[in-house]
């Protein structure tokens, strides 16, 4: 099947501005939306989100009467790739190392970045989402390094490491890379699962990692691995209120969530849901309209 983007050309903060918009609205039908910046000299970003198929019309309407406050003048682009293009890869296309405390997530055409010091990931772009480009997941290794500086091989020394909603497996090796821990990494879509399990490979963290396909917490994954240390949930504000209860369900006593995906405007809302399973709020870090939340 082909897959097509809807994208606008604007500024940094133009296309940061986009992607709350885009999540607001999409969040719930599981469109996947970047941004990128295409252009340093001219401080030009990209602002996309993608589909699978043909273009619809319908679609691009919705996307423009949703930009056209902030963007009256902003042109809605449509760009179309094959059957054999690997259009996450193509979006990674020239997007720098990024840095999020010890870690440098890159490519392998980025290796000469690497420093001495540096928790190195190298990621093939494949067809999942979680380079360390975004808020969401730079904040989640951010936050991975806190948590695991205090607690190196989790809070008793034996619990497993979590990671819901992989992606491209980025936040698991991350965890596999700062200590002695053994993770699960799982996702609903079977793509991902292969993708960060190639990456998990690429890594050299095979030993410590095992990708799953789970379609929610009533898979045996979760039974036969937990209760987990460390729970990683880069998701989306909504399914992770609706997950609450499980989440709590599979965490060890002592044990620590990290969440994000959550906007800024529906924080109190996952601090609610997940206070009402008895858990307290340790730290919150902020990142481009973007929170990534610690709780015990």
């Amino acid at each position: 099947m082909s897959e097509h983007r809807y994208y606008i050309v604007t500024d940094e903060a133009g296309a940061n501005r986009a992607l709350d918009l885009l999540n607001d609205f999409f969040e719930d039908e599981g469109l996947p939306i970047a941004t990128m910046e295409v252009d340093e000299a001219k401080g030009l970003w990209e602002a996309s989100i993608y589909a699978n198929g043909e273009p619809e019309a319908e679609l691009k309407d919705r996307i423009a009467a949703i930009l056209a406050g902030p963007f009256p003048d902003a042109m809605i682009e449509t760009e179309v790739f094959g059957d054999d293009t690997d259009w996450i890869a193509k979006s990674l296309e020239g997007l720098k190392p990024v840095r999020a405390g010890r870690f440098l997530v890159h490519g392998a055409h980025d290796r000469a970045a690497v420093r001495p010091h540096d928790l190195a990931i190298e990621l093939e772009a494949g067809q999942a989402f979680g380079t360390g480009h975004h808020g969401t997941t730079a904040g989640c290794l951010e936050m991975i390094e806190k948590v695991m500086r205090a607690h190196p091989r989790g809070p008793r020394g034996v619990d497993p490491v979590l990671d819901l909603g992989t992606g491209s497996g980025v936040l698991a090796i991350a965890a596999a890379k700062l200590g002695p821990i053994w993770c699960l990494a799982t996702d609903i879509d079977p793509i991902a699962t292969r993708v960060a399990a190639a990456n998990v490979r690429h890594n050299h963290c095979t030993s410590q990692i095992n990708c799953v396909t789970a379609t929610g917490f009533h898979s045996t994954a979760f039974s036969r691995s937990g209760p987990f240390g460390l729970i990683i949930a880069n998701i989306l504000a909504r399914p992770l209120m609706r997950m609450a209860p499980d989440i709590k369900r599979n965490l060890a006593p002592g044990g620590s969530v990290i969440l994000s995906g959550i906007l800024a405007s529906q924080r109190w809302q996952v601090l609610a849901a997940f206070n009402t399973q008895g858990m307290r709020h340790v730290e919150t870090l902020w990142r481009n309209g973007w929170v990534t939340i610690h709780l015990k």
